[in-house]
């Protein structure tokens, strides 16, 4: 189980070193990539998750990714140094997690997931999110996929509110309503 408030609690003292330096933006892909690289790399997660490993040789391994991502960020390297000296590597994807959505909030940004049924084209994504921009008067970061099952149409999920335009929902609201009838 993941243990938020020890993510939050990095996140929230990264973001702070990172926005003295006015580098949050930089950070949070630096971030991004380096858990990416863990997340692909089954030999690099094995030594940050398993115990067997010293916390000399994970110091060792997090020095060489620093080295070979080039220019990191100060305030990363640190952070990154800082949870293999208290073994808290585990926590690193909650922790950029957290960072985005609190580099977001600072910025005034909300992510938004749009799915539609085919490949929207760049200028449909654009006017979808300057579309989306105007209804939550926050900048918007859309992230697409596509999904066969919805037939046509689609659906937009901005943080927390869903705008369902699928035709898959549309037939199904169809349908509960001719069983009322």
């Amino acid at each position: 189980m993941v243990n938020v408030s020890i993510a939050r609690r990095y996140a929230r003292a990264l973001l702070d070193v990172a926005a003295e330096g006015n580098r949050t933006d930089a950070v949070a892909d630096q971030l991004s990539a380096f858990v990416k690289a863990l997340e692909q790399s089954r030999e690099l997660s094995e030594v940050f998750l398993n115990p067997a490993y010293t916390r000399a040789q994970r110091n060792q391994v997090v020095e060489s990714l620093i080295q070979m991502m080039g220019n990191v960020e100060p305030a990363l390297a640190n952070t990154l140094r800082l949870l293999v000296e208290r073994n808290r590597l585990t926590y690193l994807p909650d922790i950029a997690r957290v960072y985005r959505d609190m580099a977001d909030a600072r910025a005034g940004r909300v992510r938004g997931h749009v799915t539609s049924a085919t490949k929207l084209t760049p200028d449909a994504l654009e006017m979808l999110r300057k579309n989306l921009q105007q209804i939550t008067q926050r900048d918007v970061i859309l992230e697409s996929k596509e999904d066969p099952k919805l037939l046509g149409g689609l659906s937009a999920q901005v943080g927390s509110v869903l705008f369902d335009g699928s035709i898959r929902t549309q037939l199904e609201e169809l349908r509960r309503e001719l069983k009322r009838h």
